[in-house]
């Protein structure tokens, strides 16, 4: 079962990447889309109870299980939201089915390459399929072919290459110190064999490697100062894009440095990565919410808000510890499935009202109650408010750094303070006054939105014994 639960996860998105290149028509394409994002969910279900023997280029362990089945459920509940999202596309002549004859083929090659990522156990195949998951991203950015998405695309395209080309040659500084212990070949690429050899590595190659890593795909997780083509790729790519590079790619690769974290973790004369990632976290978290205010497009806002959250997951890992790596992988969680509901409300927003404009949103609670009231509890979730699973994942990063390193705390809650006035003061004008615009009816789906928000706001009240043992068990593998 195990075995064709793997089929699932990685061969369906290929060979519906291939069929789906070839198929004419929209409405047929979208459908098997959504056909086949639900099958690899189903497949990542499977890994629950039964899991393939490690080989050596997958893992199945118990970091990425919990993520192979968050990717797919996003994947999956995208899949229908785009859907919709697309066809109104179509509908208003804002895109033309020449334009998106590869789009589908190219999710499902995220999807993927995404899932391939977190289930590689090679350190090269790994590095492969980011690179994957950013080519295809790139391609669906540029999609509505204007010149502002062309120079969006090609921003991601050139600054995800130096962050992958430098992730790259960390990698290799990896191999090197691997293969003087464990003689080469593919055992100094596997990951579980680095981390039970790692205390034999040289220290001083693997500092050396981590730097890049962290620079390469720090600039992947969108984490200041490397975060520059976050903004223009969630701005002018399609919503549904948006959705996935904010509550999955990011995670994807935030996920691929922690991998290297327990290699470091396991040699005692290695650097500390503790400390990097907690500067790394700070500066993300502070410059996102002064950024905040500056923002005019809605599109741009919230996607300075994913800098700002995966600011904060990069310093709970950086912190470490059980409290705070808890903190961390419930964070991801939640983050993942807040902020793409809330771009699948900004998606509608941006259709009703026919613009991404701030200033010209006004009202929506007059105009779509529904909508506004799904935003309002996606903005009041990513701000941190109680009773929503991003409060608890916060407090217990802001209270295991007040336990641990009382000084670090305050710039913590600091940025955490500026980035929700900015949020409440946007929402503010978005959703109160007099309605302004177009008020023409929402037609993409909205059941994906409200299925994100309910599980946010009951993983915030409760969460199943089974979770919290497996968020304990791999805060303890992850140092």
């Amino acid at each position: 079962m195990a075995d064709l639960a793997l089929i699932g996860v990685l061969g369906v998105p290929a060979l519906a990447a291939i069929l789906l290149g070839l198929l004419p028509g929209y409405h047929l394409e979208a459908r098997l889309n959504v056909l086949a994002a639900l099958l690899s969910f189903l497949s990542a279900l499977v890994f629950l109870i039964s899991r393939p023997a490690p080989g050596t280029f997958i893992l199945v362990d118990d970091f990425n299980v919990y993520l192979i089945v968050l990717n797919s459920f996003v994947g999956f509940t995208t899949s229908i939201y785009s859907a919709t999202y697309i066809d109104h596309e179509l509908e208003i002549g804002r895109l033309t089915p020449a334009y998106l004859r590869f789009y589908h083929a190219m999710y499902q090659a995220m999807l993927g390459a995404m899932n391939l990522a977190l289930l590689a156990n090679n350190i090269g195949l790994l590095w492969v399929a980011v690179e994957v998951a950013t080519l295809s991203t790139v391609v669906m950015v540029g999609i509505y072919r204007t010149p502002q998405a062309l120079e969006a695309a090609w921003k991601y395209f050139i600054l995800g290459s130096v962050g992958i080309a430098l992730a790259l040659f960390g990698t290799t500084l990896v191999y090197l110190a691997a293969q003087e212990v464990l003689a080469g070949g593919l055992d100094a690429m596997a990951l579980d064999q680095l981390v039970a050899n790692a205390d034999r590595f040289d220290p001083a190659l693997l500092d050396l490697a981590f730097v890049f890593l962290l620079v390469g795909y720090g600039t992947k997780v969108g984490l200041a100062p490397l975060h520059a083509w976050l903004p223009d790729a969630h701005a002018e790519g399609p919503t549904p894009i948006s959705a996935v590079l904010s509550g999955l790619l990011l995670n994807v690769a935030l996920y691929a440095l922690l991998r290297f974290k327990m290699v470091m973790a396991a040699n005692p004369g290695a650097l500390t990565p503790g400390p990097l990632m907690v500067v790394l976290g700070l500066l993300s978290v502070s410059f996102a919410g002064l950024m905040l205010y500056r923002r005019r497009d809605i599109k741009r806002l919230f996607a300075y808000s994913s800098i700002e959250h995966m600011g904060i997951i990069t310093f709970a890992f950086g912190m470490g510890g059980p409290l705070a790596n808890f903190a961390g992988l419930l964070h991801m969680a939640m983050h993942s499935l807040t902020k793409s509901a809330i771009f699948f409300a900004v998606g509608h927003v941006a259709q009703v009202k026919g613009t991404q404009r701030l200033a010209d949103i006004r009202g929506l609670g007059g105009s779509h109650p529904m909508l506004a009231a799904g935003l309002t509890v996606g903005v009041l979730a990513i701000a941190g408010f109680p009773p929503m699973g991003i409060f608890m994942s916060e407090f217990l990063v802001v209270g295991s750094t007040f336990a641990r390193q009382p000084l670090l705390a305050v710039p913590l809650v600091l940025g955490i303070l500026i980035a929700l006035g900015a949020l409440l003061l946007r929402l503010q004008g978005i959703v109160f006054g007099p309605a302004s615009g177009p008020s023409d009816p929402v037609k993409a789906s909205s059941l994906p939105l409200y299925a994100h928000l309910a599980l946010v706001l009951v993983a915030g009240v409760w969460l199943p014994p089974p979770l919290v043992l497996w968020f304990e068990h791999v805060s303890s593998l992850l140092g």
